[in-house]
């Protein structure tokens, strides 16, 4: 465990890690509160799982890109610290499960010699920046979106404005108007876009899927390349400052702009500028590092199946602008591979493409770079590695999230339905193995983690009770999600509920019934020229209860009867709300604001003692059981409470004194300044309740 202090080069990630160790005694001492904890490794990519007493570990891998040495280094901590099983995310991640939470700092650590993070890939923080898999290389492509989305990364990460949101904060890059990053889900999307010869994008805010799917609003329809940063951290803060904290079911940005309207939003916006460090930010696309294509001659092969070749080829791969050269799409089943396969799959693109691989959207791989001359020598080391299954990104390719495998949220089977949906697929509608058009999602439970409610076709799991007060697994059948490109698209209807069981039948009615009548159509428009209930009509059948049999009361993938076992879910980092508990985190606000200032980061620092200034007073609040669901209402609450009834004596009001944050530039003096009314406050206020619990 003593390693990583001396071996990692970093000292802000040796800090890092060393905290996570010390937290983890902390709590098994009993020094630190469970629900104070979880937040804590949350924000270090550590998350509870289904399974108790082991973790799940998310490896936070910015727009997919992973460097075969990565790989490498990741497969090395997968099979010491896991079971070498890898988890491709639709958010571009690798998760890796069954982890001893005493053992992450260490599994950390050795991530970090490649540059690998765990930081912020969970909890109420930035999360990963995800892209299109073909920037870069897409013909499409106005410009390559990598340097952009890198430089979101780095400068996101860590930075006190985003550590502590409300809820998660989702951002992501498209390469071209096909959309394929969905801007319209993402808090934050961008879309390429170049105006008279510059470089911009269009950017679009506030979507988000969850049980109460909102399409993104158009907040710019061009916003030069060095304005989106300082964008983005005026976006965070508002959220911050004005999202919901106490409940998770209104806890997104989706919920606030619900509330406040776009024109509220803007007038923030502009309410914002003064604070924000930077009025531009450029960004310099040409020192972002090249791809380095190794340069071999093509090995002769000799190809047993030519048929499985032409079709693996008209199905896996993807066009590149670069001259001579294409990507191969691997099809990864449920995102799911092993570490035996990973070795050798980092070897193979290190030795004979660029060294990298992008993990996709839809849980799949890519690689780029590959010279035409080489596709018949990949298809046959990737069959040897079972990775040249034909259908990337197409009909058959289903995306699902773990569901009741190892997620505390999971209600049903997402992976086991997945693969039986597979199997149908490829036995009766082979047509739709090379079928763009159809896109099938499948999520565990409402949160959409396997993005359900923006596909063709979607399930969702649930459960039914019978009038005997049974419980059998169900799915929720979804239909007309569609991405139309350029920020446009829309989400699927709620058609009917069925058990599990018979989420076949389901599929086969209908893709049958859009061979029938789907008349040339794309599916999404298929479904919205025929109608919610033409479709409920035809599956409705399948909803009746009255005559479930006992394989009903089995799920997918098990063989034992389904219980229903919902866990808490982490996907937005409880917060304690225990007095004691608030101030020392003030107190520790402080410290990283005067850390700060030392080391001349003004607009960290000043975020620092804003928080700090927050929190005390949360803390009181707190004590006295009022409502603190925003900052803005709890700086409110306070003044009403405590300063107007004269309970505690400011000069001025306590609005004015912590919102001097944006009121004023982040200059050295006021944070200085600003430090010290953070400090007095605390002082102030913990002198407050040590009177009030002396009274009691």
């Amino acid at each position: 465990m003593q390693s990583f202090r001396t071996e990692i080069e970093n000292p802000v990630v040796e800090k890092d890690i060393i905290e996570l160790e010390r937290k983890i005694r902390q709590f098994k001492g009993g020094e630190v509160d469970e629900e104070k904890f979880r937040s804590l490794r949350l924000a270090r990519g550590v998350y509870g799982q289904r399974q108790q007493g082991v973790q799940m570990v998310r490896i936070k891998l910015p727009y997919g890109k992973v460097s075969s040495k990565q790989l490498l280094r990741i497969c090395d901590v997968s099979d010491e610290y896991s079971r070498g099983r890898l988890h491709i995310t639709t958010r571009q991640d690798i998760q890796i499960h069954y982890v001893d939470l005493e053992r992450t700092p260490e599994l950390w650590a050795e991530l970090e010699r490649d540059d690998v993070t765990l930081r912020e890939a969970c909890g109420n923080t930035v999360r990963n920046v995800t892209a299109s898999e073909t920037a870069g290389i897409d013909v499409d492509e106005p410009f390559d979106v990598s340097p952009y989305a890198h430089a979101v990364f780095q400068y996101f990460l860590r930075n006190p404005i985003g550590q502590e949101m409300g809820r998660k904060f989702k951002v992501s890059f498209s390469a071209s108007d096909a959309d394929t990053g969905l801007s319209y889900m993402h808090d934050l999307g961008f879309i390429a876009k170049v105006k008279n010869g510059e470089r911009g994008f269009k950017v679009m805010l506030a979507g988000g899927l969850g049980s109460q799917p909102r399409h993104a609003d158009e907040l710019y329809s061009f916003l030069p390349t060095d304005k989106i940063i300082p964008l983005m951290e005026g976006v965070i803060r508002i959220f911050d400052r004005h999202g919901e904290r106490r409940s998770r079911a209104k806890a997104r940005l989706k919920f606030l702009l619900k509330d406040i309207g776009l024109d509220g939003f803007k007038a923030l916006l502009e309410e914002e500028q003064l604070a924000i460090p930077h009025k531009t930010y450029p960004i310099n696309f040409e020192s972002y590092p090249r791809p380095v294509v190794a340069n071999v001659e093509a090995p002769q092969v000799e190809i047993e199946d030519v048929e499985a070749f032409n079709n693996w080829k008209s199905t896996n791969l993807v066009p590149q602008k670069q001259k001579g050269y294409v990507a191969i799409g691997i099809k990864v089943l449920l995102g799911d591979f092993y570490t035996d396969k990973a070795r050798k799959l980092a070897r193979l693109v290190q030795d004979y493409a660029a060294g990298e691989i992008r993990l996709s959207l839809r849980q799949n791989i890519m690689i780029p770079h590959v010279k035409e001359a080489l596709v018949p020598f990949f298809y046959t080391e990737l069959q040897k590695l079972g990775f040249a299954e034909a259908g990337y990104n197409k009909a058959l390719d289903i995306t699902a999230c773990p569901g009741t495998d190892t997620c505390n949220l999971g209600i049903s089977s997402s992976t086991g339905i997945a693969e039986e949906l597979e199997r149908v697929i490829k036995a009766e509608y082979p047509q739709y193995i090379s079928n763009p058009d159809v896109v099938i999602k499948i999520s565990g439970c409402m949160n959409a983690c396997g993005q359900h409610n923006m596909a063709n076709i979607g399930f969702q799991g649930m459960s039914i009770r019978t009038k005997d007060k049974l419980v059998a697994p169900a799915l929720q059948v979804l239909l007309g999600g569609g991405n139309f490109g350029n920020g446009k698209a829309r989400f699927a209807d709620k058609v009917i509920k069925i058990p599990s069981k018979r989420g076949p039948q389901a599929l086969r009615l209908i893709l049958d019934d859009f061979n029938s009548n789907g008349n040339g159509a794309s599916f999404a428009d298929y479904y919205w020229e025929k109608g919610e209930h033409y479709f409920y009509d035809f599956l409705k059948p399948l909803a009746d209860i009255e005559n479930l049999t006992q394989d009903d009361f089995i799920d997918w993938g098990t063989e034992e009867k389904y219980k229903k076992e919902i866990g808490i879910g982490e996907c937005a980092g409880v917060i304690v709300d225990l007095v004691a508990t608030l101030f020392f985190e003030s107190q520790e606000k402080i410290d990283s604001a005067q850390e700060a200032v030392n080391e001349e980061k003004w607009a960290a620092s000043i975020y620092y003692s804003y928080q700090s200034i927050v929190n005390s007073a949360k803390a009181l609040l707190t004590s006295e059981k009022v409502k603190v669901n925003t900052h803005a209402g709890i700086i409110k609450d306070f003044d009403r409470l405590y300063v107007e009834t004269d309970k505690i004596g400011f000069t001025g009001s306590f609005a004015d004194l912590a919102l001097q944050l944006n009121k004023n530039k982040p200059s050295q003096a006021f944070a200085e300044s600003f430090l010290d009314d953070a400090k007095s406050v605390l002082e102030k206020l913990e002198a407050f309740r040590k009177l009030e619990l002396a009274h009691v």
